[in-house]
């Protein structure tokens, strides 16, 4: 069994394992081949530059300064006094929530301690399931008496036990969650705050397994539009407005140096639809449109279907006649974006006029209707089951 002064021994050499480690880290942290790994964000900021410069080949590795020796723990202090804000702009904030990790601790095994030693303790010590044992061959230390081991079986005293238990349990959930509401918060607070760079704003996808259905591109796009639809539309937009203006760039290229000069003055967002007549272009789009996903009409299938399709999307927000003008080229690509760069400067006034084209343009891809001679020819193939042949039949004949 446990006595006190095992006990006392054990806590001793953790303390001085702690202690040693602490001083080692101290000094480790004076040294100059050591500065970039503890001063990173300084290196960065161009705030400290390398400690040693010339001089001894020695000073270049070993700190031989002994005054700062003396000094080497002055900075735990002003870590701790200084306000988080500061603490994140000196050295970043994976130290501030280094530090909160052992406040979250000393929050939670503090008022543990003090409610164990409070309840628990003296309800083990004051029992006598020890001493009521009658075995000989059992021995029984003080360090014993304070433990569960020492209550009687079947006595009421376990519910101390349970209800104390709940309550440890409780408290460390209820710790845990406002730490973590409170370092979601600083990081959100602090990404916020910081310049934006390219790579966060890129996705890097590699190992993309083969299709035999789909191309690459295709694997892609489909992957981002199922998995983060709320961005994909604006994806869309940014590009199918810099396919525009390119678009527009080459015409002015092609017209002349005067028609290249008119074009710049109005080169601008809503030059990317320029066919749409001005009222039409400035309309506003409704707040629930950065959740609506489109899909893109290439010009190599029924356009009667995609145009169903995007007057369905556009009764779900309740779009205006404007904002069917503004958002329906940004479902083109391929040939259908070729064609609409070629209609002349404002020569769609509503989206009635714009369907109208759109379909006549595209006619000749519309589906042919099925009849009663194309019904007759599917028949069943061989090794073809029945599920699969009136599927088949199915939807030939809708």
């Amino acid at each position: 069994m446990a006595t006190l002064s095992d006990i006392g021994l054990a806590a001793a050499l953790n303390i001085l394992s702690a202690v040693i480690f602490l001083v080692a880290f101290a000094i480790l942290r004076l040294q100059p081949f050591n500065d970039r790994v503890y001063f990173p964000k300084w290196y960065l900021k161009g705030l400290r530059t390398d400690p040693v410069h010339g001089g001894a080949y020695m000073r270049k590795f070993v700190n031989l300064d002994w005054r700062s020796y003396i000094i080497f723990l002055n900075w735990m202090p002003a870590a701790l006094r200084m306000p988080e804000p500061e603490l994140i702009d000196h050295a970043g904030l994976d130290s501030v929530v280094y530090l909160r990790i052992y406040l979250i601790g000393l929050k939670i095994f503090v008022p543990i301690a003090f409610l164990a030693w409070a309840v628990l303790v003296p309800v083990n010590w004051t029992s006598t399931g020890l001493e009521g044992t009658g075995l000989k061959n059992i021995t029984a230390s003080d360090i014993d008496k304070i433990s569960v081991s020492n209550v009687q079986r079947g006595s009421q005293r376990y519910w101390a036990h349970i209800v104390v238990a709940y309550a440890f349990t409780f408290w460390t959930c209820y710790i845990l969650l406002k730490e973590y509401e409170k370092v979601t918060s600083m990081r959100l607070e602090f990404l916020a705050t910081q310049k934006r760079r390219p790579d966060q704003f890129s996705v890097l996808v590699r190992n993309i397994p083969p299709d035999a259905d789909e191309s690459v591109s295709e694997l892609v796009e489909h992957f981002f539009l199922v998995n983060h639809p709320e961005n994909y539309l604006t994806h869309q937009l940014e590009e199918a407005e810099k396919r525009l203006q390119d678009s527009e760039s080459k015409l002015a290229r092609l017209r002349g140096p005067a028609n290249a000069v008119s074009s710049r003055k109005n080169n601008s967002l809503d030059d990317g639809i320029k066919p749409v007549k001005m009222e039409r272009r400035s309309s506003s789009p409704p707040d629930n449109m950065k959740t609506l996903v489109l899909d893109s009409y290439s010009g190599d299938s029924d356009p009667k279907d995609h145009l169903l399709y995007f007057n369905t999307k556009m009764v779900i927000i309740a779009a205006s006649d404007a904002v069917k003008c503004r958002m329906f080229p940004s479902t083109f690509k391929s040939t259908a974006m070729a064609w609409f760069t070629t209609l002349p400067r404002g020569s769609i006034s509503n989206f009635r006029d714009f369907s109208s084209k759109f379909l006549v343009q595209f006619s000749a891809n519309k589906n042919q209707p099925v009849t009663i001679n194309d019904l007759y020819n599917i028949r069943q193939q061989e090794g073809e089951s029945l599920k699969e042949y009136m599927a088949r039949y199915s939807a030939a004949s809708v």
